[in-house]
Order: structure tokens, then sequence, then C-alpha cells
């Protein structure tokens, strides 16, 4: 492509001279510039940043708010989830809530749990407590509990529960009352090899007797409210060594039992302190 070159005379000076009047010479207009004398456009080319993809939450894994309930929503959306701790209380439960792996506190009270299987605690090799207060639940898997090596506080009142699972002997904690217990749904010698055990809670049952034999770490010991009659020498003590002395009970609750505790004074001598009951 060839630039046009025009060179023309001023309109107004062929105008002047139309009309008799002195007649100037039009500038010559001047060369356009040359191609090559033209800026160069300069072309940058921007790297096309895509916004970020929208972040999803997928229920059916773990996911951020913990395992599948059951019921259509993860564990820590339908429960409180602070820390290891997993609180379920009167949520309306029928049974175990799927729970994180790291669960260190279970709180499930005030539920309608009826029954508890072995599967419900599996591979929470972390988990302390278990707090089922206040359900329905009338059975019990029989090695429910036995999987969980850090197991040491366990409180099932207000059941329904006529039998106790084999529990593991790191217990400290237990508490069992207002159930149904019966003696012959409560282990022999299931207390026996318990050496961390301190609080024993048993009271309102059906309980025939006292279950032993007790551990010596034993504190606080409350059977009221039973259906207890009489007291063996080794109910307490050792009948086998009458130097032993049981010092760490210092709470032993008989009252509300069918038994008058002035009757069997053999069954105190290594007590440091009487049991309340009836006199």
């Amino acid at each position: 492509f060839v630039p046009f070159k025009c060179k023309c005379i001023s309109t107004v000076s062929l105008f002047l001279a139309a009309h008799g009047e002195q007649i100037e010479v039009g500038t010559v207009a001047p060369d356009p510039p040359s191609a090559a004398s033209l800026p160069t456009a300069e072309y940058h080319e921007e790297e096309l940043t895509l916004p970020p993809a929208p972040v999803t939450l997928d229920f059916k894994g773990p996911g951020l708010f913990g395992p599948d309930t059951g019921v259509g929503m993860p564990t820590c959306l339908l429960c409180v989830c602070i820390g290891g701790s997993v609180y379920c209380d009167d949520t309306g439960l029928d049974q175990i809530p799927l729970l994180p792996k790291d669960t260190t506190h279970f709180y499930g009270r005030f539920n309608n749990i009826r029954h508890v299987k072995n599967t419900d605690f599996n591979y929470l090799n972390q988990l302390q407590s278990i707090d089922l207060t206040g359900n329905q639940i009338s059975g019990m898997d029989e090695d429910v509990f036995l999987s969980l090596p850090q197991l040491h506080q366990l409180l099932l009142a207000d059941n329904n529960l006529q039998s106790m699972p084999e529990l593991p002997i790191t217990m400290k904690y237990i508490d069992v009352h207002n159930n149904r217990l019966i003696s012959n749904g409560v282990h022999s010698e299931g207390f026996k090899d318990m050496s961390q055990l301190e609080f024993l809670y048993l009271s309102d049952n059906k309980l025939d007797y006292i279950p032993v034999p007790l551990p010596l770490g034993l504190r606080v010991l409350h059977l009221q409210n039973n259906n207890i009659q009489t007291l063996y020498e080794d109910s307490f003590c050792n009948s086998h060594d009458r130097h032993f002395t049981r010092r760490n009970l210092e709470d032993i609750r008989l009252d509300g039992n069918p038994l008058n505790i002035q009757l069997f004074p053999q069954a105190y001598v290594c007590l440091l302190r009487l049991p309340v009951g009836s006199h």
C-alpha cells in the first residue's frame, strides 16, 4: 500500500481569486508520515485467571462434620462436637450414631436408645467416657465395651438394664443406678481386677447381695434401695487375713435394703467407717 499524496491549494485562496482578490498561494499540505514512522502498537497478553471452584461438602464420607449418623446428616451437625467431646443429648436418637475416630467423650443422654451393639464403638481407641443416662436401654451386646482400651468412665443410670456386659479393667467410675439389675446379671468377680475403680453406684436396683470381691482402691460404694438381706465376712473384708484393713472405702450406702446392719458386725471389722443403713 502506497500512501496517496495530495498537494492542494488552499480553498480560501481559490475563493479570493474568483472574486478578484489577490491570490495567495496556498500552503502545500505536508506529506503524511510514512508507515515506518508510525508508532507500533504494543499488545500485552494477559494471563486469564479463573475464579476458584466453589467448595462443596461431601456428606457421603467422613467430611468436615464427621461421619453420617444414619438419619440423613453428619454426626457433628446433629450433635455438638467440641474437641474430642461429642454431645448428642436429647436429640431423639434411637441408636448410637457413628462417632468421629478421635472421640474421647460421648454424651448420649435423654434419648430413645434401647439397645447398644458391639459395633457401636468400633475403632474408637481414644474413647475414655460414655454417658447414656436417661435412655430406654434394656440390653447390650456382651463385648460392647471390651474393645475400648482407654475407657474409664461409664454412666448408664436411669435405664432398664437387668444385666451388665463385661467391662474393661481400666474402669475408674461406674454408675448404673436406677435400673433393674439383678445379682445374676452382674458378672461373678466382675470388679475384682479393676485396680483403678474408685466409684461404684448400684443403688435403686434389684440386687440381692454385694458383688464381691471389691477392688482395694474403691472409695465409694452405693447400694441403697436394693434387696440385700444379709452380709458376709468377705463382703468387705478378708476372712483369711485378720489384719486386713480397707482404708480407701469411705462411703458405703446400704440404707433402703431389708437389712439390719447391726446383725453383721464381723462384716465391718476391716472398715474405718461403718456403712450407712438401718440399725
